[in-house]
């Protein structure tokens, strides 16, 4: 009597289909996931030891003070927010498509001010932003 052993079937566990469900739904968060897109401004950043002369043409003057509130042109601004600071800076530059912009900020002044400055300046298209400061050979 000869009896052969057992044959002992090898199990295989086939991974393909789940690679492809896994490549799916990467595929598919990949397509479905929203970026934010952030907000970025270039600048460069001025050297120099004197002030710098401004030409005899228009200049748009933004004020920020301590609280945070905005002042286009000695105008206050009716709110913080970032479109109706855009709505003010166009008003009053009108026709022109980049009108210099100095802009004034208080030493305590929230940085965040600053940013929605540069950034409704960047929206609007004008890229000539300068800013004020206060000579320390002045002051002595």
């Amino acid at each position: 009597m000869n009896i052969s052993p057992a044959q002992k079937e090898s199990l295989e566990v086939n991974i393909t289909p789940l690679i492809d469900v896994v490549f799916l739904l990467l595929i598919f968060f990949m397509v479905s996931t929203t970026f934010e897109r952030e907000s970025e401004i270039e600048i460069m950043l001025p050297e120099a030891t004197a002030s710098a002369k401004v030409a005899d043409e228009f200049v748009l003057q933004v004020t920020v003070d301590a609280e945070g509130t905005f002042y286009v042109n000695n105008q206050r601004v009716i709110n913080t927010q970032l479109e109706t600071l855009m709505k003010a800076m166009q008003e009053v530059a009108g026709d022109r498509t980049d009108p210099p912009i100095i802009l004034s900020a208080d030493a305590k002044t929230p940085h965040q001010s600053v940013i929605t400055v540069m950034d409704a300046s960047r929206r609007l298209g004008f890229v000539h932003l300068n800013f004020a400061t206060v000579n320390t050979n002045d002051k002595k």
